[in-house]
């Protein structure tokens, strides 16, 4: 089945304090960071599209626009769900949202390149010569 706009995926976890800004360097305080909010997102998009991919590729993540609305503390679930609203040739763009137990607490759009994983990585190596 091809890659098509409306393919949904998800991502979440249990907010630990491995997961907080104060953990990853991000803030001070012990709530779910942005950079974890974010990957969750990413998480999410790869996890909508991966099942569509042809064998040999994969994609890469290369923009992203957030807003963390709301803070989330240690201990709550969060959720992160993407849908790919936009299809250009390898660019895959995304909604992306996602929720804690209480309320929405962050949304924006994620856009991920395909690659051949083999030449992407070939040539990102290359870079240690």
């Amino acid at each position: 089945m091809p890659l098509s706009p409306g393919i949904k995926g998800s991502s979440g976890c249990t907010v630990t304090l491995a997961d907080t800004a104060k953990a990853l360097g991000s803030g001070g305080l012990d709530v779910l960071s942005t950079p974890k909010l974010i990957a969750l997102m990413e998480n999410a998009a790869l996890t909508a599209v991966r099942p569509y991919l042809e064998e040999g590729t994969d994609t890469v993540g290369t923009r992203l626009e957030v807003s963390h609305l709301a803070a989330t503390p240690v201990g709550m679930a969060v959720r992160a769900e993407a849908e790919l609203i936009e299809i250009d040739r390898r660019r895959l763009v995304f909604s992306v949202k996602a929720w804690d137990e209480a309320e929405l607490i962050g949304e924006g759009r994620h856009e991920r390149f395909i690659v051949q994983t083999e030449k992407f990585l070939a040539k990102c190596s290359a870079k240690l010569t």
